[in-house]
């Protein structure tokens, strides 16, 4: 299987194929996701067989002949790039068309949704709730222990992190550094260049990115592995631009319900990374974390409350 370097739907679809190509109703399944990613990005299996003229069990087989372990796994990243392709204005009416669609996902009256939150609020929480629920069933977590291990033994670890992603990074980075290790978050501009410049053997990238790819990160995935650190990715689309840098990628559930993603799913992965990487040497966490809060309690900045009257 192919896996030339674009991110545009179409081209990240065609480089997946393998390299005989698909034939007969595969193909025509292959069709469909190119000429109608919306409805593609949307619809269930069925539906997607029933456009394409062919069986559900074709269309499993064509996700797997794309590198999927079914249709559902092929869906979520389809549906990721298919989102990341439009503008902040044009996602939010692609939410509003599927709240006013007849049975959609938490929308007023929709069927098999208990209660039917009908205010946005109430949709994002159930959004974010689904989120958290997909992430469950398919992360990996071979791939957490990795990442831990990798930190652990790690010279030290920068995260590349921009725009409200920033905030993964930061809450990562933040508990990382409370476990006992050499962990810091960088944004764009001069301090991620200086940052890039000292990056070397024996050190950890993690560039962490949803819905639209900032190029800056793309550029230090790529510089970080050119010197020989190892690099990972937390993202909800594994971008051949990115993934090519990195030794393991992350795939994060992030479709918000507005016209911005969801970052919930990404912070609980940074929460299960720092709570792995804690597990890797409890004895070194435990002296950091002791340490941090003999330090707070010189400068007056823990406020211990009360004990409650006996």
């Amino acid at each position: 299987m192919s896996e030339r370097a674009t991110d545009d739907l179409e081209g990240w679809l065609r480089s997946r194929t393998p390299e005989r190509g698909l034939r007969g109703k595969s193909a025509a399944v292959l069709e469909l996701l190119l000429s109608q990613p919306r409805r593609a990005s949307y619809g269930s299996a069925g539906e997607l067989a029933q456009l394409a003229g062919v069986n559900v069990a074709t269309v499993t087989r064509t996700a797997q002949a794309l590198g999927f372990a079914g249709w559902p796994a092929l869906q979520q990243e389809l549906r990721a790039r298919y989102l990341s392709s439009l503008s902040a204005g044009q996602v939010a009416a692609e939410h509003d068309a599927e709240h006013r669609s007849t049975g959609a996902p938490g929308s007023p009256g929709s069927p098999g949704s208990p209660g039917s939150p009908g205010s946005p609020g109430a949709r994002s929480l159930r959004r974010d709730l689904d989120g958290l629920a997909l992430l469950n069933r398919r992360l990996d977590e071979r791939v957490l222990s990795t990442i831990a291990e990798a930190v652990a033994a790690a010279r030290r670890t920068t995260i590349v992190a921009d725009g409200s992603y920033a905030a993964v990074g930061l809450a990562l980075a933040h508990n990382a550094r409370l476990a006992g290790y050499p962990v810091h978050a960088v944004t764009a501009g001069s301090e991620l260049v200086n940052a890039m410049a000292t990056v070397g053997e024996g050190d950890v990238l993690i560039a962490v990115s949803f819905w639209r790819l900032y190029e800056n990160t793309v550029l230090a995935a790529n510089e970080a592995r050119a010197r020989g650190a190892r690099v990972f990715a937390v993202t909800d689309a594994a971008s051949p631009a990115l993934a090519a840098a990195a030794e393991e990628v992350v795939l994060v559930p992030a479709e918000g319900e507005a016209f911005f993603p969801s970052l919930t799913a990404g912070i609980a992965v940074a929460q299960a990374l720092v709570t792995q990487l804690a597990a890797v040497d409890p004895a070194r966490t435990g002296a950091a974390i002791e340490a941090a809060e003999s330090m707070w309690t010189r400068f007056g900045l823990l406020h211990r409350h009360p004990a409650p009257p006996r």
